[in-house]
């Protein structure tokens, strides 16, 4: 097993700029994003294809981020780090994991309107620990998990979805 998959996997500040309208949260970065440093870096992961099909957003990893802050969309995950060995998220370890400091975002990012999940798993993991006062009356959305490890939906079927949530 590599030094990457026993060590905690840790997260990354938010893209955002002051003015976020929607928040696409993931649950943790795997461990292709975690080497790259970069969110969705897997090549098979569907965020960035549906984010050029919806924005025509391109170009570099530090162009695309430049923007989504324009579309006025934040990126953020739900966990800032967890034990996880491997990149499912059924494997992160619950007892090991630390939050985001979601009241502090929010404080920051008022006109917030909209948190998309990035599949079940960030949705469930942002009820668990970290859906309180900061978040109250911001709508919430789950979309399909642009993951290759959700195979059970084809592209077309989660770029549909996703369109259908962040037009």
């Amino acid at each position: 097993m590599s030094a990457v998959a026993m060590a905690d996997a840790e997260g990354f500040p938010p893209v955002a700029g002051t003015g976020a309208r929607i928040l696409v949260l993931g649950s943790l970065p795997g461990q292709r994003s975690i080497a790259e440093q970069q969110y969705y870096a897997h090549p098979r992961n569907a965020f960035w294809p549906i984010m050029r099909e919806l924005f025509d957003i391109h170009g570099s990893y530090r162009e695309r981020c430049a923007q989504l802050v324009r579309n006025r969309i934040a990126l953020w995950d739900v966990l800032a780090s967890s034990y996880r060995p491997g990149s499912l998220d059924a494997d992160i370890h619950l007892e090991s994991a630390t939050v985001n400091d979601f009241d502090r975002f929010f404080a920051s990012h008022a006109e917030i309107e909209l948190i998309a999940f990035n599949g079940q798993a960030a949705a469930r993991l942002f009820r668990r620990f970290a859906a309180g006062e900061s978040a109250a009356g911001v709508a919430q959305v789950t979309l399909p998990s642009t993951s290759p490890a959700y195979a059970a939906m084809r592209f077309a079927g989660k770029l549909s979805a996703w369109r259908s949530a962040l037009r």
